[in-house]
């Protein structure tokens, strides 16, 4: 499928002193996501949309990689490398942040005045301008607004995390003659941060009002009987990684949720103003929260720029978006055939978003209804709080079957939702799991037992993505369905071990992590370089989001130095240097950016004649590896497996167009078509092909 290099002597690897920096690569990766926002060929709200994706991705990092400064100083043995890492990098991190505000003022604005959209500051306004918006600030801000002064009886306010927030310095006396000169005044975020002026007002065009401008121009109705003088918006970003030592607690559920609570009030990380915040205030603020000056970040627009986000939905012009993207039916699945029946003949690939999820979902309805099956088993890792799937699930329980689900109450971000999805299930009669302590259950699968004559027979589900249905139309994945007697028995020999945590037997196909994923593929690599140096072809191609478990990268660095031929597209942070001269000649490195989200795993291996490929859950990562409960599995069917090669790895190695190249120094370089007539993007191309394809089944049909 894929040529291989010629052999070589092999040289010393070396690794742990000439890896790439973790962080720093993350750090590039928003880079490439920013450059989306910066192409003028892309349509307005979009660039904006992938402005507020870097502000979104910015945001995640300092709540998870930033340690507080607190354990910082006191030298806490939990401060990882990211932590001193981000030090150095700090400097980056602020150009990155005036790329955005620069972007955002400088184009992306007056590019929007040119197409009617306004945001219009309080100093543009005209006189009936101000009028509605002092009528709306008194009927719905006003009210919600609750200003503190500052003195001994009344402390520095808890801020919540991301929130946004005000900081006054006041002249004059209070009520009771003092001079308690600061205030603070707290945004409820059930406030909409833009608001759309009515259309006698508005002008030409769509205009909008931002709700910290709106505050600002009030700031002196707030404080009746005092001058206010200097003042800022703030935000601040608090660490937000839960810690709840598993070890120590009876019920983790409970842990969780009583967590939760707190999650918005941990040690603050970084700390956004106003450009022309004073002196005086950010050091007030930098002291109230424990935060080093580098922990500043001083904006030219509104602290946070994720929310603008409500302004792509907020304005009606579809010709400033992408064209909608409607995914065709899954082309292996017969429409008004029985799944079951079909997966008799054969496994069915489904490749998200260009095929619809709605396969998955009918695979589950069909189970849901169909009086054979007895019995549903699954994961839950992320599926929103609004499911259609979850929904089948709790039908199914009231249709009398056996239902259990392992539910990972700790995938980040969605600890909440998945906390109710369990207790709702448990309420009506659903077996509800919380998998193995100490580990992230990571892996998606879904296998339904049903009876057919006097036998039992298993038809399974196992997918490199979440049962989400938002993020099946933006995400890129691979859903497998398949009745592989011997895969679906190794997914229902994992639920018994995540539900009774008995020893795991042998299993038949899969690799589950964490006991012998890590060590099966650092196999597989090895046994790629010694078929090169045998002079045999040898060829590793893998598609991950992130590579930075460093025994991996070790091994593929001796495969390449053993002649290898060694391709690796990781959309994320990765700290293998491509192409460094004596070291990894062999290795190249691609990170492909699109409209949609890359998702899949794909790993292919060449020994000799023998060519392997395996999907996955899990990345090239310690976390996958040795902290999570994650599965990789083969792709058997010599036609299915073409068909992946072909459109997750093939097509992605001769991108033109969203594709960038690392070079040896661990920078990325957007690749630049020979032709740019015939510039070729994976993923339009993808597009184009399962258009083409729905489009010539309606016709048969």
């Amino acid at each position: 499928m894929f040529s291989s290099a010629s052999a070589q002597e092999p040289k010393n690897t070396d690794p742990g002193t000439r890896l790439l920096d973790r962080d720093r690569s993350t750090l590039a990766f928003n880079l490439r996501v920013l450059d989306w926002a910066c192409r003028k060929e892309v349509p307005a709200l979009e660039r904006l949309r992938y402005l507020c994706i870097v502000s979104s991705n910015l945001d995640e990092f300092f709540e998870i990689r930033v340690e507080p400064q607190r354990a910082l100083e006191a030298g806490a043995p939990q401060v990882n490398h990211a932590a001193e890492s981000f030090k150095a990098l700090s400097s980056s991190v602020h150009a990155l942040v005036a790329r955005q505000y620069s972007l955002y003022n400088d184009e992306l604005m007056p590019l929007f005045e040119k197409h009617g959209i306004r945001i219009i500051s309080h100093g543009d306004r005209n006189p009936a301008q101000r009028r509605w918006v002092q009528q709306y600030f008194e009927r719905e801000v006003r009210p919600l607004l609750l200003p503190v002064g500052l003195d001994p009886a009344h402390p520095f306010p808890l801020v919540a995390n991301k929130s946004l927030n005000f900081i006054v310095r006041l002249a004059g006396a209070d009520a009771f003659g003092r001079a308690n000169e600061i205030a603070i005044v707290k945004v409820p975020r059930v406030l909409p941060r833009l608001i759309r002026l009515p259309d006698r007002v508005a002008g030409r065009g769509a205009s909008f009002v931002a709700l910290s401008s709106v505050i600002r121009g009030h700031l002196a109705a707030l404080f009746p009987g005092r001058q206010v003088g200097q003042f800022s918006q703030f935000r601040v970003t608090r660490h937000s990684d839960l810690a709840v030592d598993e070890e120590d607690v009876k019920n983790l559920r409970t842990a969780l949720r009583l967590g939760l609570q707190h999650r918005h009030y941990g040690q603050a990380v970084r700390l956004e103003v106003s450009a022309g915040c004073s002196e005086y205030l950010s050091q007030f603020l930098l002291k109230q929260f424990d935060l080093p000056g580098q922990a500043l970040y001083r904006v030219q627009g509104p602290v946070n720029l994720g929310r603008l986000t409500q302004l792509i939905d907020l304005v009606d012009a579809p010709k400033l978006c992408f064209p909608p993207h409607i995914p065709c039916y899954p082309t292996q699945i017969a429409p008004g055939v029985s799944i079951f029946e079909q997966l008799k003949k054969g496994d069915i690939l489904i490749h998200q978003p260009f095929e619809s999820f709605d396969g998955v979902l009918d695979f589950l309805r069909e189970a849901v209804y169909d009086p054979q099956v007895l019995a549903i088993r699954q994961t839950i890792y992320r599926t929103g709080s609004d499911s259609a799937l979850m929904d089948l699930m709790r039908e199914a329980v009231r249709r009398g079957k056996e239902v259990m689900v392992v539910v990972e109450l700790k995938a980040r971000f969605d600890e909440e939702a998945n906390i109710n999805w369990a207790e709702a299930l448990e309420a009506i009669g659903a077996q509800v799991v919380y998998g193995v302590l100490g580990l992230k259950t990571h892996t998606k699968m879904l296998l339904i037992t049903r009876r057919e004559g006097r036998h039992l027979r298993r038809y399974g589900h196992l997918s490199t993505g979440n049962y989400n249905l938002r993020t099946a139309r933006l995400y890129t994945d691979l859903s497998h369905l398949t009745a592989d007697p011997a895969l679906t028995a190794d997914m229902a020999d994992v639920f018994v071990h995540l539900a009774g945590q008995s020893r795991l037997p042998r299993l038949n196909k899969a690799w589950m992590a964490p006991f012998h994923l890590h060590r099966r593929l650092i196999q597989k690599i090895d046994a790629a370089g010694d078929s090169a140096a045998g002079g045999q072809p040898g060829r590793i191609v893998a598609k991950m989001n992130a590579l930075t478990d460093e025994a991996l990268v070790a091994a593929l660095i001796r495969a390449g130095q053993k002649g290898a031929s060694i391709d690796l597209i990781v959309r994320g942070a990765c700290v293998l240097p491509a192409r460094v001269p004596g070291f990894t000649d062999n290795i190249r490195v691609r990170s492909v950016i699109g409209r949609f989200l890359e998702h899949t795993r794909v790993f292919y291996f060449r020994c000799g004649e023998v060519e392997d490929l395996y999907l996955s859950s899990a990345d090239w990562m310690n976390r996958n590896m040795m902290r999570r409960v994650e599965l990789a599995w083969p792709v058997s069917d010599p036609a299915q497996r073409q068909r992946i090669v072909d459109e997750c790895l093939v097509a992605y190695l001769h991108d033109g167009v969203d594709a960038w190249d690392m070079l040896p120094d661990g920078t990325y370089v957007r690749v630049t078509p020979i032709d740019r007539f015939a510039a070729y993007g994976a993923q339009a191309a993808l597009v184009d092909r399962y258009t083409d394809a729905d489009q010539s089944r309606r016709v048969k049909t």
